[in-house]
């Protein structure tokens, strides 16, 4: 069977998956392939890296670093998440992302972009952990109305997010048959619709299709989380997540709540091992 793991998205909720994570490493699981959206990305490729406890620190260190992200970033940037610091300066200097550990993993590691042209998810295979992937996972994670869309090889992309949030049918069609998926949302959450259309329409008015993308995100992903729910109570997949709303801003700025919503995620990624893992050694 070719073990898969999903990574759900959500900004600072991704610091839940932080600590699934690190549990699951900690404990040696392993993966023959994992997808991760957005947040689900940026976090998620210390998997293939095996960097424990990477993003968690990282994440509590800078939270407050003007660098990182904020409002002063995206005036100047036009970036909430300043692109410099985040994807050059962090991973290259500060906290070093392990490259080479990340291309000698077998394990396949896929992020996901909207295509801003077509409002079409985008699945990009990330090889060597290099410049080009790093682009692709910024892309993944660009957060539309707070963020410029990236430019990659003549194409443009935002944040994964509205266009496959949760991309279990996609690892299934990779030919995954044991899965995990790793949610950042409870299992009863429904999702409302896109409060900031007039804004959506001004701020990307050269994109229609990705306006609309962003006008349905709600049907889709609201039907991602009842497929998931169905698969689940058959025993087809396996799902880990919050059980009750993480209630994190996107933008968190409290180290506290930070390791309040990490240590959220090893409690589950715990409780999963408990409960699963260790009967099927």
């Amino acid at each position: 069977m070719k073990r898969g793991l999903v990574m759900e998205g959500g900004a600072m909720r991704g610091m839940f998956t932080c600590g699934v994570i690190d549990v699951l490493m900690e404990n040696d699981i392993s993966f023959d392939g994992a997808v991760g959206v957005s947040a689900g990305a940026t976090f998620g490729l210390n998997y293939k890296s095996h960097q424990i406890g990477r993003a968690f620190r990282y994440n509590k260190k800078y939270c407050n670093d003007k660098r990182y992200h904020s409002i002063w970033s995206l005036v100047t940037t036009g970036d909430i998440y300043n692109v410099p610091f985040c994807y050059d300066e962090l991973p290259y200097k500060l906290d070093k992302w392990d490259i080479e550990a990340f291309e000698k993993n077998p394990m396949e590691f896929y992020c996901v972009a909207t295509d801003a042209n077509t409002g079409k998810p985008v699945y990009h295979k990330c090889s060597d952990g290099k410049k080009g992937d790093i682009e692709w996972i910024r892309a993944s994670a660009s957060m539309p109305l707070v963020s410029r869309p990236v430019e990659i090889d003549g194409g443009v992309y935002l944040d994964g997010g509205p266009s496959d949030s949760i991309p279990l049918k996609f690892m299934e069609e990779k030919g995954y048959d044991d899965i995990l998926v790793i949610e950042t949302q409870p299992m009863d959450y429904v999702k409302g619709e896109q409060k900031f259309m007039p804004l959506v329409r001004l701020c990307l008015r050269k994109y229609p299709e990705m306006i609309k993308c962003l006008k349905r995100r709600h049907l889709m992903y609201n039907e991602q989380k009842r497929y998931i729910r169905e698969k689940e109570a058959k025993g087809e997949i396996r799902v880990i997540r919050p059980k009750a709303a993480l209630n994190i801003s996107p933008v968190e700025k409290d180290p506290a709540e930070l390791e309040r919503v990490y240590k959220l995620g090893r409690e589950a990624g715990e409780e999963y091992i408990k409960t699963y893992y260790n009967d099927v050694q």
